[in-house]
């Protein structure tokens, strides 16, 4: 008995001390206490600046030196940790309080995250064809728009820039799909905001751009989308402790190749050698090199970018102040720009509810050079035994000769200027509903103000008031009679409005081995454009007035002046409305299909056809989920994916493109006198009128080998247009306006796209990637009739109108050509005296005689053969080099400008060049456009190369990041090219042709500093 009360009694001792033992660990578990470590990354390298969250709460920290941090938690919370670039890693609290934790960079394969129509999409989930560029790979320099940031990155985009700060560069994705100018920029989506204008961002504020290329993927915007689709997703803010960041850099440019144009003394000597002089009004003694004079020598750049961003769990913010400045290589152009962005993210509802508001404001101001073209012409052709200022100190001009004029007196005596304001604001509400659904709602408001000044003061309108204007090709260079004395002022101001609401459901479920997402939504879009006006000025007392004061004019004491209020620009309203739906369909990640449909309905169709119609579907094959897939050992990753979608084009229309107006055709006489004005249609109404349809057929083929060191992807397209928008002549008996837009017409474009990335070598100080894109089109119009009412053959475009060249042209749109194939004569050399020769029809060799379009010939076309981009980045412990090269292949240039310069028997009232020293001065068909100036533009241009290095993170307090760079940009072209850059603007309906259109390329280089700051 005894025995059994001392066991009780020990047993109860045990149990007593046992639940002391169990209360003091509950005591402890649920007692704060101090938790620290470091983080590293997976080659042990220490993160610094990092995030570290205790999840559901508001305690935030950073990681500092050495990656260490410190942070109150007990056990059982979970503690995350996030960088950018890396993925978020998440620590559940323990007994332990010293930690040491890996987090690993974000990968970069199949599994990456891609932003798609109204939603994401892992890369391995995808059945279309999608590029995706990182911020920090996108190209460096001083870049004014983001076109020249993508050049040479995404196979299939062709892009061309101009050397123009103040232009943006031509971007055709995977060929042109319409005939029509202005109707060929691929779709811009900024964070979910439709047709948002790309200049209202920095390329600092760029997280990542993904491009939609086949139709399958686009086909979600409908009948915007027929040139693809462009999705830009700016940086957020991340929960951490506030992260300060300031990039910066200062360039120089310098002209980057020059026309070789004879001096005073070539030129002299050229004269006497063919028994000409020059005129005592050009003979001055001076030896003026007018390129110098017109182009700066040092053209500056600057770009500061200061950014702040951080939060909380449930709130993150950020905010960004941009300034960039780039002066152009012709005096008196450049551009100043201002951007500020500010974005807000809010959670609520236990995390269900997200609200995200983001406002942009992009403030530029470009001085333009008036008419451009005419002074890079008259800068070439200009004698330089001119002097650009008398001795008095005024302006050379020899006033004698027509269509001759000081280029830089022009230069100083007009001014153009370009304000524009443009403010975008997006609301995003995300709802997270039960069953797997979510409830998204974005509403989106953008004004773009521009105000415009022109002032050409009174030497313009006493010199040059009968300009010679050089436009873009296909248009017809002509005289502009600047209607005025003693200066013309011209201003304008005009703004657009664009107003966004979208509402979509998103359903994600799985069933088993079977995912499902499906989306549907409405959209509703309403765009006020034009909304301004404009006047003109003349007659001011001094020139200093500017486009100012136009009241200090006084144009109606100067006869027949009218006061222009741009009757050629009319305020819009467009109205559009749209459905849309998507499901994807996902069974054992293997198999993958995919469907969509748009319904968009607008006002600037006919009556008969407000609605269209744009369906897609797609599946997708993951090979190496399946099991006889498993033991192969070099290839890691492998898919075959197919797609066929609709897309449209409703770019370049308005509500009144398609209804019957009445304006202005001429004059008639009452009663004999006085004559007055006779009202007539000039517009055919047509209510039959729909979108041009582009339907795109994809297969592709995405592998990984090598345990992800070497990756790609193969795409072969069949891109066909149809309802092209076409204007026919008409029969006024028929019609009461003799021309009539219509849906008439088709074309293709067929390619094949490659991509390599690799990984040759990854140790822990070294590290060599690199990256390879190639892609080639067949660009072919198949019709330009439907064969009843509008029936035509083929269509002359591009008529440079040089003198003696009166009504030639250079291109031709014909059925079974691409666009910009070149019709022109064919060079045949030159007779025995020196006579240059031209094949006619029939194969005989002529010098005169000859016809224009009887005697052409098909000579080739603009199209490039292959774009090639090529990227190599090395790191090299703290050191960091990129080099990018990119080449275009097999494209043909039409070299106008050269053309006009072969005039060796005018030289002593124009300058030649000095490859024209050997010419004859009876050759009178020297300058004839013909295949003698169809030159080979193919090219490889060093892009861009930037050695960096990265100082220790921590080595400076309070800074977790510095590096510093230089950068050169266009460090070299090899081509055989005779004119100032073989990249000449691939876009419009008449690409390829060089006719004084060239703004110099520059040679940049650049010197820039990044720092973060804890």
């Amino acid at each position: 008995m005894r025995f059994n009360c001392t066991r009780l009694k020990y047993s109860g001792l045990f149990m007593l001390l046992l639940l002391l033992s169990q209360a003091f660990n509950n005591a402890y578990a649920q007692t704060e206490r101090k938790i620290t470590g470091n983080l590293i990354d997976d080659a042990k390298l220490p993160i610094v600046g990092a995030s570290v969250t205790v999840k559901g709460t508001t305690k935030v920290t950073s990681t500092g030196a050495g990656g260490s941090f410190s942070i109150t938690a007990k056990t059982g919370d979970k503690i995350l940790f996030s960088f950018l670039g890396y993925q978020t890693k998440e620590l559940t609290v323990t007994n332990a309080s010293t930690y040491q934790v890996v987090i690993s960079e974000a990968a970069s394969s199949l599994t990456d995250v891609v932003v798609v129509g109204y939603g994401k999409s892992s890369r391995k989930a995808l059945t279309s064809s999608i590029s995706t560029v990182k911020g920090e790979d996108l190209n460096k320099g001083a870049i004014s728009d983001v076109g020249q940031m993508l050049q040479g990155k995404v196979p299939g985009l062709n892009i061309t820039r101009s050397g123009d700060p103040n232009r943006n560069a031509a971007i055709i994705m995977r060929g042109a799909s319409t005939l029509r100018d202005g109707a060929q920029s691929p779709l811009f989506v900024i964070d979910g905001v439709v047709g948002a204008d790309i200049s209202i961002l920095a390329p600092d504020d760029i997280a990542s751009i993904d491009v939609l290329k086949d139709a399958a993927a686009a086909s979600i915007y409908g009948n915007r989308a027929a040139n693809g689709v462009i999705m830009v997703t700016t940086k957020r803010g991340v929960a951490g402790a506030t992260q300060i960041s300031y990039n910066g850099y200062f360039g120089v440019e310098n002209v980057s190749n020059r026309y070789d144009m004879m001096d005073a003394d070539q030129l002299k000597a050229f004269l006497a050698k063919t028994n000409t002089a020059l005129t005592p009004a050009n003979d001055k003694g001076a030896n003026t090199n007018w390129q110098n004079e017109v182009q700066r020598t040092d053209a500056l750049s600057y770009n500061h970018n200061v950014s702040l961003s951080g939060g909380t769990e449930k709130t993150t913010y950020n905010a960004s102040l941009n300034y960039f400045k780039q002066d152009g290589i012709i005096k008196t152009s450049d551009l100043n720009r201002f951007i500020g962005r500010i974005g807000i993210e809010q959670k609520a509802l236990n995390d269900r509810l997200k609200i995200g508001l983001n406002i942009s404001n992009s403030v530029s101001n470009a001085n333009l050079v008036p008419y451009r073209n005419t002074v890079l012409s008259q800068m070439l052709t200009y004698l330089p035994t001119s002097p650009v200022k008398n001795p008095d100190g005024s302006y050379f001009d020899n006033l004698i000769q027509t269509s001759y004029y000081n280029p830089v007196s022009m230069l100083e005596n007009g001014t153009e200027n370009l304000k524009n304001k443009n403010i975008l604001g997006n609301l995003t509400v995300n709802l997270k509903l039960p069953f797997g659904f979510s409830y998204d709602v974005s509403a989106s408001y953008q004004n773009s103000q521009n105000v415009y000044g022109a002032f050409y003061n009174s030497i313009y309108t006493s010199r040059y008031n009968n300009v010679r204007n050089t436009p873009e090709p296909p248009a017809t260079p002509s005289f502009v009679t600047l209607v005025g004395k003693d200066g013309l002022a011209v201003r304008n101001a005009y703004q657009n409005t664009n107003k966004i609401v979208e509402t979509y459901l998103t359903w994600n479920k799985k069933f088993g081995d079977h995912d499902i997402n499906a989306v549907v939504g409405y959209s509703y879009q309403q765009s006020l454009n034009n909304d301004g006006f404009q006047a003109t000025s003349t007659n001011f007392p001094i020139n200093q007035v500017s486009y100012n004061n136009l009241s200090l004019g006084n144009p109606y004491a100067v006869t027949d002046f009218r006061v222009d209020f741009n009757p050629g620009v009319t305020y819009q309203e467009i109205l559009m409305i749209s459905d849309f739906a998507r499901v994807n369909y996902n069974y054992k990640n293997k198999y993958l299909l995919q469907g969509s449909i748009r319904r968009d309905g607008s006002n600037v169709f006919g009556t008969n056809e407000k609605w269209g119609y744009f369906p897609s579907v797609g599946a997708a094959w993951n090979i190496d989920q399946e099991n006889f897939f498993k033991n192969v050992g070099v290839i890691k990753t492998l898919k075959l994916r197919g797609s066929y979608g609709i897309a449209g084009n409703s770019l370049g229309f308005a509500p009144l493109t398609t209804k019957l107006i009445y304006g202005q055709v001429g004059q008639f006489y009452y009663n004999g006198s006085p004559r007055e004005g006779a009202y007539g249609a000039i517009q055919n109404e047509n209510p039959d009128l729909r979108w041009e349809k582009t339907a795109t057929t994809n297969i592709g083929l995405d592998f990984g080998l090598f345990n992800g060191r070497l990756s790609g992807s193969v795409d072969l397209y069949d891109k066909k247009t149809t309802d092209l928008i076409l204007t026919f002549g008409v029969d006024n008996n028929l019609y009461p306006a003799g021309a009539y837009t219509a849906n008439v017409g088709s074309l293709s474009n067929k390619g094949i796209e490659l991509v390599l990335n690799g990984t040759p070598v990854s140790t822990d100080n070294f590290t060599w990637t690199t990256g390879f894109n190639l892609a080639h089109n067949r660009n072919k119009v198949i019709s330009l009739s439907d064969d009843s009412r509008f029936n035509i053959e083929d269509r002359l475009t591009v008529s440079p109108d040089g003198a003696g060249q009166s009504g030639a042209t250079l291109q031709i749109l014909r059925p079974g050509e691409a666009i910009g194939t070149f019709f022109t004569f064919k060079y045949a050399g030159k007779d025995a005296n020196g006579v240059s020769q031209y094949y006619d029809a029939a194969g005989n060799v002529k010098t005169q005689g000859l016809l224009n379009k009887t005697d052409y010939y098909i000579l080739g076309n603009a199209q490039p053969k292959a774009l090639l981009g090529w990227t190599n980045n090395v790191r090299y412990k703290n050191f960091d080099l990129s080099v990018f090269m990119r080449a275009v292949v097999g494209v043909k240039i039409m070299n106008v400008t050269r053309a006009d310069l072969f005039r060796p028997s005018t030289a002593q009232f124009t300058n030649i060049p000095v490859e024209v020293e050997n010419e004859s001065v009876a050759d009178f068909n020297s300058y004839k456009y013909s295949s003698r100036f169809l030159e080979n533009a193919s090219y490889l241009r060093l892009d861009n190369a930037t050695l960096g290095y990265t100082f220790k993170k921590g080595l400076i307090p309070g800074i977790s990041s510095l590096r510093l760079y230089t950068t050169a940009n266009n460090l070299f072209v090899i081509t055989g090219y005779k004119g100032i850059d073989p990249e000449i603007n691939q876009g419009g309906t008449a690409p390829g042709v060089d006719t004084n259109n060239f703004y110099p390329k520059t040679r940049t280089f650049l010197f820039g500093l990044n720092v973060s700051f804890n």
